[in-house]
């Protein structure tokens, strides 16, 4: 089996970071647990260094609230197109549009997808790092619960 640092991140989200337990064990724990369940150290490490980036954005995003035109238009680079679908950066200027990601966001979105170093990132995929991203980001809950419910409906209709 093939983990890569996407799903060491989700386990991560989906067991210790989206929760109010205050017990949450320490990263030594973590990294001790995510090894027993199976995942590689190598990746791991890549996911506790993505979730300390996704903090520093977080705080940096706070202190420079300079935002950026509302009518601004957003032009995909080379590289992002290779990386992200038509699908994806459909659904990036979605959640834009319905007021879910700001541009801000949106940047720190698709700076956080390609910090996760896979080929190619599908829209499932996509939709749980906006959900990370908007659980990072202070005054956004009310996005953060709406995508949430995007996200867990969507899989409760694959399970159906």
């Amino acid at each position: 089996m093939k983990e890569n640092v996407f799903d060491v991140l989700l386990y991560l989200f989906e067991n210790y970071l989206d929760t109010d337990d205050r017990n949450k064990p320490d990263k030594d724990a973590l990294e001790i647990e995510l090894e027993r369940v199976g995942f590689p150290e190598l990746e791991i490490n890549k996911a506790f260094d993505w979730l300390e980036s996704m903090t520093v954005i977080a705080e940096e995003s706070t202190a420079t609230a300079e935002p950026m035109p509302e009518l601004a238009m957003r032009f995909f680079t080379e590289h992002e197109i290779d990386r992200l679908d038509v699908e994806c950066r459909g659904y990036l200027l979605f959640l834009e549009q319905v007021g879910v990601l700001d541009s801000d966001t949106r940047e720190i979105v698709i700076e956080r997808v390609l910090a996760l170093e896979t080929d190619e990132i599908d829209l499932e995929q996509m939709k749980w790092v906006v959900l990370m991203v908007l659980f990072f980001q202070p005054g956004r809950e009310v996005a953060y619960a709406w995508m949430e419910d995007l996200v867990f409906e969507d899989m409760e209709a694959v399970i159906h």
